[in-house]
């Protein structure tokens, strides 16, 4: 009786450490060609391209891609550069009522002015 259950603890062991090798294909995935043609973003992620919009000609709608920026903020942009003349520098955006600087720091590098 001892023997039977040692045998089936000892077969069950083996079985389970086993299972991990056997079958299986253990070669691993191709990183190099993984690297560089996949996109390593998850699936269903939306890519976003980052483009630099010029605020002294940006339509309502480009203006509304800079983070932040609302269609109420675009139309004041606008309006202030209607009003006011071209932007001189891209944090002169801060003086337009509704344009805080957390907008200016999380559109970085995304503001030109030309």
């Amino acid at each position: 009786m001892k023997m039977a259950r040692w045998s089936g603890i000892l077969g069950m062991s083996v079985c389970c450490l086993g299972a991990g090798a056997s079958g299986v294909d253990a070669k691993p995935p191709d990183t190099e060609a993984s690297a560089e043609s996949k996109p390593q973003s998850k699936p269903g992620a939306v890519r976003v391209i980052v483009s630099k919009i010029n605020i002294n000609e940006a339509s309502k709608t480009d203006l509304m891609q800079l983070n932040g920026v609302t269609a109420g903020v675009a139309q004041k942009i606008i309006a202030y550069r209607e009003a006011h003349g071209r932007f001189k520098r891209a944090k002169d955006l801060a003086k337009v009522d509704g344009v805080s600087k957390d907008v200016l720091e999380k559109n970085n590098g995304r503001i030109t002015v030309k």
